[in-house]
């Protein structure tokens, strides 16, 4: 277990102490941070509670969304978040990158561009202003690709190896990848990437939550608990083991009945499913 990783929005009742607490009293060492729950419970307050409770930060959630239209203020707003990963001594920075220009997630459909490739290229024009930020901070981007079915409104970078390509012009240390077990299991190429990775030396975080099917009709909380969806963990888990990734293992799960539920329940199913499907 002294990999397992609690990611906040799994038990997200919980406020950022409440999490810390449950951390500590079910075992698990490490937790992974979103940025508006760090916010409110206030940054010098969670820097103080993750310390004093002996926790690794496994990942900050989230930078990204560069592909809009106003870059100065999603740039700043992402140099934000890496002064905020830095403070933390947070592991990653995760960088979900946005979608198609003029496409906000659960925002009524405006005037927007069909426009994927100049989409794709506004990440790798972000990636160019914020990696020397993040390098001189000692801050690791962790590009995350998402689901295609997230393409329109939440990331235009859908699998591992366009994730790979952005990352290449710069050191491992200061941009990665993340794999989520959720968003990349589909793909046929998975783990002839996984590979790749590890040669690279890139994999900055490894997520895992099973997939639902069918899907709910909010696809965003189609996450569920390792062994409640269609996952075959075993053979991804291999693969980011065989890739020599040595870091912590967020457990990250979007889903209306484990919100709903006692989160101490989750946790300590959480540890179960962990023990018996991941086992890192």
């Amino acid at each position: 277990m002294s990999r397992l990783s609690l990611n906040q929005w799994t038990t997200r009742r919980w406020t950022v102490a409440d999490a810390v607490d449950g951390c500590v009293r079910h075992g698990v060492e490490a937790i992974g941070l979103w940025r508006q729950d760090v916010a409110e419970q206030g940054l010098d307050v969670t820097l103080k509670l993750v310390h004093d409770a002996g926790l690794r930060v496994s990942s900050l959630c989230r930078g990204g969304f560069v592909t809009g239209d106003d870059r100065d203020s999603a740039y700043d707003d992402n140099r934000r978040a890496i002064d905020e990963a830095a403070a933390l001594g947070a592991a990653c920075l995760v960088l979900v990158v946005g979608g198609l220009t003029g496409v906000v997630p659960d925002k009524p459909l405006g005037a927007f561009s069909r426009d994927l490739a100049g989409a794709r290229e506004r990440v790798a024009e972000a990636l160019a202003a914020l990696a020397p930020y993040a390098q001189e901070r000692g801050v690791r981007l962790a590009l995350e690709p998402l689901h295609p079915m997230y393409c329109a409104d939440r990331s235009v970078l859908s699998t591992l190896g366009q994730a790979l390509d952005l990352a290449k012009p710069y050191g491992p240390e200061t941009v990665g990848v993340v794999v989520d077990t959720f968003h990349v299991w589909w793909d046929p190429r998975v783990y002839d990437d996984i590979a790749r990775a590890g040669r690279e030396r890139r994999i900055a975080s490894y997520q895992v939550c099973d997939f639902l099917c069918p899907l709910p009709s909010d696809v965003l909380l189609g996450r569920a608990m390792m062994g409640d969806g269609v996952i075959d963990f075993t053979p991804l888990t291999e693969a980011v083991d065989a890739a020599r990734y040595e870091g912590d293992v967020e457990v990250e799960i979007f889903n209306a009945d484990v919100w709903e539920a006692d989160p101490d329940q989750v946790m300590a199913t959480m540890k179960e499913r962990y023990a018996a499907l991941i086992g890192l």
